[in-house]
């Protein structure tokens, strides 16, 4: 009896040993196939984020073709099919998630200008451009309507120099903004016979040098080709030589500088310690020479708490780490960075005032030098007295006989 009792445990005990192995390798084939599955969904997820990126990078690019329109359909149609999760994997060559996921605004409120039915007499302003909504509508479209406002008899159009930006909004927003070979082309179907080219440049740098370029292929087909200067007017030989534009761009960005920071004037604003720093592009061309007549032009007017510097760093005295060492000497406490640019786009809200530590913000916190380091992100073109500054030089092509 003893030996059979003992025969049906030893019996038992066997078949659970078998039963918990084979549950144990039952989990494990589960926990393996889990696994297969999550790294297949993962491989899924990136693959549709990487076919994303190499849409974008296919788009991020200075020559229009033609398939630059459906490339930027197909761009925006694959974004818009990933899921939240996969758009966080957007990483390409100049892919990233922020290239359709960051918001700059409502693109409703720009104007292309874009159209036919031009007339005889165009005026055509040219900028570099901006993908940040926002800006583009206060400081590029302000120009604009500022300049149809002032010449009602004329039609006021659009030109973008930089393509890269051109397709960004195209494929993000559906705006379609024309180049200027598109733009020149427009101005020719419509049998203009007078056209002004006012461009939104700072100064005489590579961009308007290219546009001289491009315009110089179409004068023989109007009547008329005349290019007015662009804001801060001729350069001049050295750092000593300013203009009447530079005074003018001097006095306006300041005064409201001061006012947008809360003081009545810009001695009340030295005497509590702050100082202004304009942030410009910067440029290895020959016009880079134009920064450090600002900077001239602003100390012939005693301004001594302003200074101007460069993303760039050309010239070398308006690098970062010079204008933080030159504040700092003059012995201001409180410093308030604004962009010395017509556009607040990219470079005024990331090299100017992003979270990265080689902003300018974060640069001037870092040398833990001021009490305060606070910005102001606006654009030239949104100041009314820069819009009149414009039209001016509208103005003076328009008038010449």
């Amino acid at each position: 009896m003893r030996r059979r009792n003992l025969a049906v445990l030893v019996s038992l005990s066997l078949m659970g040993t078998m039963s918990m192995t084979g549950y144990a390798a039952s989990e494990k084939e589960t926990t393996t196939e889990a696994a297969s599955t999550e790294a297949e969904s993962k491989s899924a997820d990136q693959e549709a984020a990487d076919k994303v990126a190499d849409l974008i990078d296919a788009i991020y690019v200075q020559e229009r073709n033609e398939n630059t329109d459906e490339q930027c359909k197909a761009a925006k149609e694959a974004w818009d099919a990933l899921t939240d999760a996969q758009k966080e994997l957007v990483e390409g060559e100049n892919a990233d998630p922020d290239y359709f996921g960051r918001d700059t605004g409502d693109a409703s409120k720009d104007d292309p200008r874009n159209g036919d039915e031009i007339g005889e007499n165009e005026i055509l302003v040219v900028s570099f451009g901006t993908s940040f909504n926002d800006s583009r509508a206060a400081d590029i479209k302000g120009i604009e309507d500022a300049l149809q406002k002032a010449y009602p008899d004329w039609s006021v159009r659009r030109a973008f120099t930089a393509q890269i930006i051109i397709n960004h909004v195209q494929a993000r927003d559906g705006e379609c903004i024309d180049n200027v070979e598109q733009a020149l082309d427009r101005a020719v179907d419509n049998g203009v016979k007078n056209l002004v080219i006012q461009p939104t440049h700072l100064m005489h740098g590579a961009e308007y040098d290219e546009l001289m370029d491009a315009v110089e292929e179409y004068e023989d087909k109007f009547e008329s080709v005349k290019v007015a200067e662009p804001l801060l007017g001729e350069v001049g030989d050295d750092a000593t030589v300013v203009n009447d534009d530079k005074k003018a761009v001097a006095e306006i960005l300041t005064a409201e500088a001061v006012e947008k920071a809360g003081y009545d004037s810009l001695d009340a604003a030295k005497e509590d310690g702050v100082a202004f720093v304009f942030m410009g592009h910067g440029t290895s061309h020959t016009a880079k020479v134009s920064y450090s007549q600002m900077q001239t032009q602003m100390n012939d007017l005693g301004y001594d708490n302003v200074f101007i510097g460069t993303v760039e760093g050309e010239p070398e005295d308006t690098a970062c780490e010079n204008v933080i060492d030159a504040v700092s000497e003059a012995g201001y406490t409180k410093v308030i960075l604004r962009p010395l640019m017509v556009v607040a786009g990219d470079h005024a809200n990331n090299d100017m005032a992003g979270e990265d530590e080689d902003s300018w913000l974060s640069q001037f916190e870092a040398s833990e030098k001021f009490e305060s380091v606070d910005t102001q992100i606006f654009g030239l073109g949104e100041i009314e007295g820069i819009q009149k500054l414009y039209i001016d030089h509208t103005a003076a092509v328009i008038n010449e006989q």
